[in-house]
């Protein structure tokens, strides 16, 4: 297989093999990354590599699944990470976040059911019906939507949002979809794409993309932002929450506003600043605390993989092939420190190295546009 296959997908796969363990896949390698098992990282990663058939893609699959699902919380939430295998670091297990439990599931669902792993799929049958009654739990509106707390899903130290969040509403639908729920599913997509009421609609037709998050309405008043969340809007696109019309406004807006450029992609636009309305005194603290760094709408490599392979999806093919060589050459920056975590966009300085995402939806992307198909 290594013939076939060029210098930069040689170099991803490396980098996952440096992230695999004996209990499963390692956010970024040691010794100076995020040595434990992150649910969403692991997942995004393997189901990125998927369909290159690589034995220790399978290998990794099955013990991040079991590491996960081994310390599922009482109430059925699945870890946000398990860090217990580092001997420099506090053995901990970690949950607080909505987004691992359903990255979970989705990755649990898709590697079985693609590699017909019949009994080991049996083997997490209860662990399912937990993980989804959990999640039945977080419909605090009881309107078929669960809702967040601010900093719970990927996004884990900015920026604020709550309540009914893109992000979320695209894993769950999708998860729900993947099990058979299609009642639920369909709740959710007229929910979101507001079939039902227009105060729980995610869509703005104005705006041209679903709005990051929006909470309850208080007469002229509502809890809810406009800023672009390009990970929730791209996995709308790819998991069919967005209707073929919506996914080409939105693919439009981030062209329209170069929120590709330099390289795919900036996780949100615009950035927020202490002067607008989005801003909240904490994040000062964190690394998003400037505009253009890390989350304040910083260039995330995994999520340009998504990128591509949302216009694969949408079959704009030469523009896919343009931006999968961007993609490539961002995460080539650094050519001693491969697939960063994330890049500013002005600067191109690059920040972490190696990290496991960062190579699987490199994978993802580059193999999507070879076939021409979106394999996410």
């Amino acid at each position: 297989m290594a013939a076939n296959l060029s210098v930069p997908e040689l170099i991803a796969l490396d980098v996952i093999a440096s992230c695999a363990t004996s209990n499963g896949l390692f956010a970024s390698a040691p010794p100076d990354g995020y040595t434990m098992v992150f649910s969403r990282d692991a997942m995004i990663t393997l189901l990125g590599a998927f369909s290159y058939r690589h034995p220790l893609v399978d290998q990794q699959f099955e013990k991040s699944l079991v590491t996960l699902g081994l310390h599922q919380a009482p109430s059925g939430q699945i870890p946000n990470a398990v860090d217990l295998f580092d001997p420099k670091r506090k053995k901990e297990v970690s949950f607080a976040t909505i987004d691992s439990t359903l990255w979970w599931l989705i990755g649990l669902k898709t590697y079985c059911h693609a590699r017909k792993k019949t009994a080991f799929f049996k083997r997490f049958s209860k662990q399912v019906e937990n993980a989804f009654h959990w999640l039945l739990c977080q419909d605090t509106g009881e309107d078929g939507m669960p809702e967040q707390h601010p900093t719970s899903d990927w996004q884990d130290a900015f920026p604020h949002k709550y309540g009914h969040t893109i992000n979320t509403q695209a894993l769950y639908f999708h998860a729900l979809n993947l099990y058979g729920r299609k009642k639920q599913a369909q709740q959710v997509s007229d929910a979101v794409n507001g079939k039902l009421r227009p105060d729980w609609s995610l869509w703005d037709d104005e705006l041209g993309y679903y709005r990051p998050w929006r909470w309850k309405s208080h007469d002229q008043f509502h809890e809810t932002e406009n800023w672009f969340d390009t990970t929730g809007n791209l996995l709308a696109i790819l998991f069919d929450l967005a209707s073929p019309r919506q996914a080409e406004l939105i693919l439009s807006y981030i062209e329209q506003h170069h929120i590709n450029a330099p390289f795919p992609i900036r996780v949100i636009f615009p950035a927020i600043t202490p002067r607008t309305h989005a801003w909240q005194d904490y994040y000062k603290s964190s690394a998003a605390g400037k505009p253009f760094h890390y989350l304040n709408g910083g260039i995330w490599p995994f999520v340009g993989g998504l990128y591509v392979t949302a216009l694969v999806k949408l079959r704009r093919f030469a523009e896919a092939e343009r931006e999968l060589h961007l993609l490539e050459k961002s995460n080539l920056l650094n050519p001693n420190q491969p697939f960063p975590e994330w890049i500013h966009p002005y600067t191109q300085e690059t920040f972490g190295v190696q990290q496991a995402w960062s190579a699987g939806t490199y994978l993802l992307a580059k193999k999507s546009v070879e076939t021409k198909k979106p394999l996410f």
